[in-house]
């Protein structure tokens, strides 16, 4: 069995794989780290493998309660990914971002693939059909929105994600609502359309911690799948070991 964690700006994602059967999943603070892995591991004795990714603060050093019988697997820039690195400024690039091209190219091959993480902020990452990644785009996500509304005015009140009863909000709240949700909803839609004048062949990743709640209002046909980050570190892995 093989533990994948995934530290993230804010919380930490972590799941439990048998093979490539997803057996169970567990979101926590950056805090808890050491107290949920050992849980883990007392309740599944089998794990031999940790996979790693990381674009929060954690150091190896962190990771030293574990016991010597578990063995780690850091995966950075310079792992075996099954495309070929088209951006202008690699070294730049998240391995967040990179472990999610991975997960599109292995798990959706011979196809054009853009895959959007709605978490933290929104990502948009573009894999070729020749398993070229050419970059994507960097926006706000949803709750930052909200937060830049409170923080950078004087009046307009903190608040958390929730449909617009109409379009046109006839309160402060619902024009706050219409206008972050809305906003980020014609955003995707824009990118999923300008790719797909230019590519044919193509599949769509909606991934990250407000995927479900994006992907009900979403138009376009996408794959929405919560854990693909995860199960694309799995998935990263048992290609490095295949390949070897």
């Amino acid at each position: 069995m093989i533990l994948a964690i995934d530290i993230g700006n804010t919380r930490i994602k972590s799941a439990v794989f048998e093979n490539d059967k997803l057996v169970e999943f567990l979101v926590f603070e950056n805090f808890e780290l050491e107290k949920k892995i050992i849980l883990f591991l007392k309740k599944y004795p089998s794990i031999h493998k940790m996979v790693v990714a990381s674009v929060g603060k954690l150091d190896k050093k962190d990771l030293d309660f574990l016991p010597n019988t578990l063995s780690v697997e850091w995966i950075n820039s310079n792992y075996a990914f099954p495309f070929i690195n088209k951006y202008a400024t690699p070294t730049t690039l998240g391995v967040d971002r990179m472990i999610l091209a991975s997960g599109a190219v292995l798990q959706f091959p011979n196809q054009n693939r853009l895959v959007i993480d709605a978490g933290t902020c929104i990502t948009y990452d573009f894999i070729n059909d020749k398993d070229e990644y050419w970059g994507g785009a960097i926006s706000a996500g949803l709750q930052m929105r909200y937060n830049a509304l409170n923080n950078f005015t004087s009046k307009l009140p903190l608040l958390t994600p929730k449909y617009p009863q109409d379009f046109i909000g006839n309160s402060t709240q619902e024009s706050l609502h219409s206008g972050v949700l809305n906003g980020i909803l014609y955003e995707i839609e824009g990118f999923i359309n300008q790719y797909q004048k230019q590519y044919s062949k193509f599949t769509i990743i909606l991934t990250g911690g407000d995927a479900v709640f994006l992907a009900k209002r979403l138009k376009n046909t996408i794959f929405a799948n919560s854990n693909f980050l995860l199960e694309s570190l799995n998935h990263t892995y048992q290609y490095k070991i295949k390949n070897d």
